[in-house]
């Protein structure tokens, strides 16, 4: 039986599998993506997150998006039913790295990148500026309630904008 919140709606399901495919230091534990993923949740959805080093991180993004380079995270979508059901893959040496240049704590940058990727898991996408806007204004107001800085500051500030 799915827990009934406050507001009386069903909670949306998560089935999620964790893989460690890195051995990079301090990466997050499966509840703490867990819990990060369900503050994302608007369907029910089923997930593979595997967190890897940037020679399979590279090695992916070149077969799928032909791009040779390791990126942050990457979303495979495989079901758009009731139950949503897709792949993702998080790059650990990207992921640090990019927390550094950006100032941010590493927990905190994870916690983005899985809450962005629950997302494009349910249709979300920023291909544009008007779904851009949609998608890191969702994303800002999830990290917030998780108490986590808006990942989006310090973009907004170097180029002059406000989406909120």
């Amino acid at each position: 039986m799915k827990k009934q919140p406050l507001n009386n709606r069903p909670a949306h399901t998560l089935s999620l599998s964790v893989q460690y495919a890195s051995t990079a230091p301090d990466m997050p534990t499966r509840a703490q993506l867990r819990r990060w993923i369900k503050t994302a949740l608007q369907k029910d959805v089923q997930m593979t997150l595997r967190i890897v080093d940037e020679t399979e991180g590279r090695e992916l993004n070149s077969n799928y998006r032909g791009k040779d380079y390791a990126t942050n995270v990457l979303t495979f979508v495989y079901d758009d039913a009731a139950t949503v059901s897709g792949d993702v893959v998080i790059c650990a040496p990207v992921v640090e790295r990019e927390a550094g240049a950006q100032h941010k704590d590493r927990l905190a940058h994870y916690a983005h990148l899985a809450i962005h990727a629950a997302l494009h898991l349910q249709g979300y996408d920023h291909e544009n500026d008007t779904e851009a806007a949609q998608m890191e204004a969702l994303e800002t107001a999830l990290m917030v309630k998780l108490h986590y800085p808006d990942p989006y500051q310090e973009t907004r500030t170097k180029n002059g904008r406000n989406r909120k």
